[in-house]
């Protein structure tokens, strides 16, 4: 038995040797290649100022020939440029942790080993592969659930393969401090080692401690719409990040700058911008929905994210069966009754004439409008009308200018040179006076037309709703009536949409950016647990077959949360009367609940929390409360004992740190260590908010029951 210990000691030993050498080997190949980078960067900023000179003496003449040389050279820069500062970039991060993973497995061609990484690099001599990216086809195998045999999808088809061993290395800093072998999915020491880290790091590293349900989400097909409906913790934004990269990995030439992402606020699009650059992929559009309406729109302002949520969480009966209304089904429904009502009314035709002829009678007009150009938004539509009625008047006043001038040339022909010495003036003054009143006649019959100016489409949103203040609701029925009426379309070319926290979406925003878009491949995630802004009948992400009917739709659930221990998830999980949460088997500390009926005592408790959880070196610790007025009361009272971040405004950026925030700044953030503050203010009906609220804690949290804060 002894034998046996020291023999497996022995040959993990030499492993372990081994895989230090083959780091090594890796590590001087990244830094010569770095090195080779440098190099050609430098020789083509040379070869282009040399060439330029040669260039500008020989065409210093020709002012065209100079223009077009500097096109090229510029594109030639830029593209060169581009090539090389990508792959520095590249570099330099798989100079620190070249790969997490390699596997050996036997296909038709043979035994293959091949290591996996952030990025891929070949020796430059041979294109031998030294690192395998993660988003290769091949390394799918690396997250495939057990040894054995397993397919994966290759360009020319599907590989039949037998893998034969899983290994997982943990690299920091160009050092091996450890490696796994795992015979079953991603091997638990190295996924509760990532979990177990703050905030910021752990997402970073995700990439090596994806599982085998992420990964298929990961590697679907471009077309088509992926919805992920996950509980907090379960990997969806990583999910949602990682398969943008994955398709830029595999679809560049297609996707690249083409690709649209949507979060729920600015701190959240903020918190996640550091992800992509982390995978090598930049120049990708990240927005709210609502700086995305705002700025097709051109508007300058609607109600505040803060106030919006503030009302909904004071419980305003009014406004929340206003929020319910908007987001509903039937809200398109009235939507469309006044596009028809438009189209039937809004315009009231009349007969086009030109002096006593008719450019177009009343039925001809009306023809173009039912019959002609039916199938035209109805604003696009009468543009069009306009345009050919117009091209008809110019036509008609040609013809009238074209014969005064005849009549013109006619009457001087006739005249002898002493009668044209006399009269050629007065025919002059009456052949300029026939054509201003040509044109007089004109600018008149446009006045009259004046019934065929299209209106302002947000002047008829608004009547429509009865002046009231915009709302975050209003930006996708807007949107929806100019796509309608005037056919508006977005003006860049968005060819793959990542929507997060998509529960809080109504029917009319994917329909909206469907239509605005012409996008065919979504990826969708949300979890339906979190919905937290009130809605009438079922969450629309649950239901999109109605809206991509054109489309393949992928639906997959995710009830396991690899972000919190099993005791908050446990905790959390009772909030929720349906789809709990599967807490993955990472244990730690236990949900402490007082109840604090003084708030001198919870000050001084919520102070004494967070200077013992920051001696744990806790990166990220939020005071997470239900609303703005808690948030402020609280924070100036903390903030006259120890440092902590008011986060009270969209605009403002979290860093890490201490922080005391609102609920619904929360969502969609991760904390560390999360302090929980539950007021008589949070009721029953709020149970999904408290889920939200208790499910941004990583590591630790604290729950505070009160009735004192006023």
């Amino acid at each position: 038995m002894e034998n046996n210990e020291l023999e497996k000691e022995l040959k993990r030993e030499i492993e372990l040797n081994l895989e230090k050498e083959k780091l090594e080997e890796t590590l001087e190949e990244i830094k010569n290649q770095t090195l080779n980078f440098i190099q050609k960067r430098k020789d083509i900023s040379d070869y282009i100022v040399n060439f330029r000179k040669k260039k500008l003496e020989e065409y210093k003449d020709d002012e065209d020939e100079i223009v077009k040389y500097f096109d090229h050279e510029i594109f030639v820069k830029e593209e060169a440029f581009k090539f090389i500062d990508r792959k520095l970039r590249e570099l330099s991060i798989l100079s620190v942790s070249p790969y997490f993973g390699k596997i050996i497995f036997e296909d038709e061609y043979g035994t293959e080993t091949v290591y996996i990484g952030r990025f891929g690099m070949d020796k430059d001599e041979d294109y031998e592969p030294i690192i395998v990216d993660w988003r290769s086809p091949v390394s799918a195998l690396f997250y495939a659930g057990t040894l054995g045999e397993a397919v994966y999808k290759a360009p020319m088809g599907e590989i039949k393969t037998n893998i034969l061993s899983k290994r997982q290395f943990i690299i920091k800093k160009a050092k091996l401090l450890g490696l796994f072998d795992s015979s079953i999915d991603v091997k638990d020491e190295v996924l509760q080692m990532v979990l177990s880290k703050n905030a910021g790091e752990k997402l970073k590293d995700i990439v090596m401690t994806i599982q085998k349900e992420q990964d298929e989400i990961i590697r679907q097909s471009r077309k088509g719409a992926v919805i992920v409906d996950g509980v907090a913790g379960s990997g969806k934004t990583t999910i949602a990040l990682h398969r943008v990269a994955y398709l830029l990995y595999n679809y560049r030439s297609a996707l690249e700058d083409k690709v649209l992402i949507l979060g729920p606020n600015s701190i959240f699009m903020d918190y996640i911008s550091t992800v992509l650059p982390s995978l090598g992929e930049v120049g990708v559009k990240q927005f709210t929905f609502k700086e995305f309406a705002m700025e097709i729109l051109d508007l300058n302002s609607i109600m505040d994210f803060k106030e919006y949520m503030e009302r909904i969480l004071q419980e305003d009966k009014s406004f929340i069966e206003d929020v319910k209304y908007k987001g509903s089904v039937k809200y398109i429904e009235e939507l469309d009754n006044l596009i028809k009502k438009l189209d039937y009314q809004y315009f009231k035709i009349k007969e086009v004439k030109f002096y006593d002829k008719a450019i177009a009678t009343k039925e001809e007009i009306e023809e173009m409008f039912s019959v002609y150009f039916k199938d035209m938004p109805l604003f696009r539509r009468n543009k069009k009308i306009k345009r050919i009625l117009i091209s008809k008047i110019k036509d008609e006043r040609n013809d009238l200018v074209r014969k005064v001038e005849k009549e013109y040339k006619e009457s001087i022909e006739k005249l002898s040179k002493d009668e044209l010495e006399i009269q050629q003036n007065n025919l002059n003054f009456i052949r300029k006076s026939k054509i201003r009143d040509i044109i007089r006649h004109v600018i008149e019959i446009k006045n009259e037309m004046k019934w065929m100016n299209a209106p302002d489409t947000i002047e008829i949103y608004n009547e429509f709703n009865n002046g009231e203040q915009l709302i975050y609701d209003d930006l996708a029925p807007i949107l929806y009536l100019k796509i309608k009426l005037e056919g508006l379309k977005y003006k860049k070319e968005v060819k793959h949409i990542v929507i997060d926290e998509a529960q809080d979406y109504s029917m009319l925003q994917f329909e909206v950016l469907k239509h605005l878009t012409g996008c065919k491949s979504f990826t969708i995630v949300g979890d339906s647990n979190q919905r937290i802004v009130p809605v009438e009948g079922d969450i629309a992400m649950l239901q999109l077959d109605k809206v991509f009917s054109d489309l393949d739709i992928y639906n997959f659930n995710l009830n396991k949360s690899y972000r919190s221990t099993r005791e908050i998830m446990n905790f959390a999980n009772k909030y929720l009367k349906s789809n709990k949460t599967i807490p993955l088997v990472r244990n730690g500390e236990k949900v402490l609940e007082k109840q604090v009926n003084n708030i001198d005592n919870l000050v001084d408790k919520i102070v004494e929390n967070v200077v013992k959880l920051k001696e744990k070196e806790y990166e990220s610790i939020a005071v997470v409360c239900k609303d703005s007025d808690t948030v402020e009361t609280l924070g100036r009272l903390i903030k006259e004992k120890i440092h902590i971040s008011i986060l009270n405004e969209e605009s403002r950026i979290y860093s890490g740190g201490e922080v005391i925030l609102p609920s619904y700044f929360a969502k969609g953030l991760e904390f560390d260590a999360v302090i929980l503050i539950d007021d008589e203010k949070l009721n029953n009906k709020e149970d999904k908010l408290k889920y939200v609220m208790a499910t941004r804690a990583l590591h630790e949290l604290y729950v505070y029951r009160t009735s004192s804060i006023k």
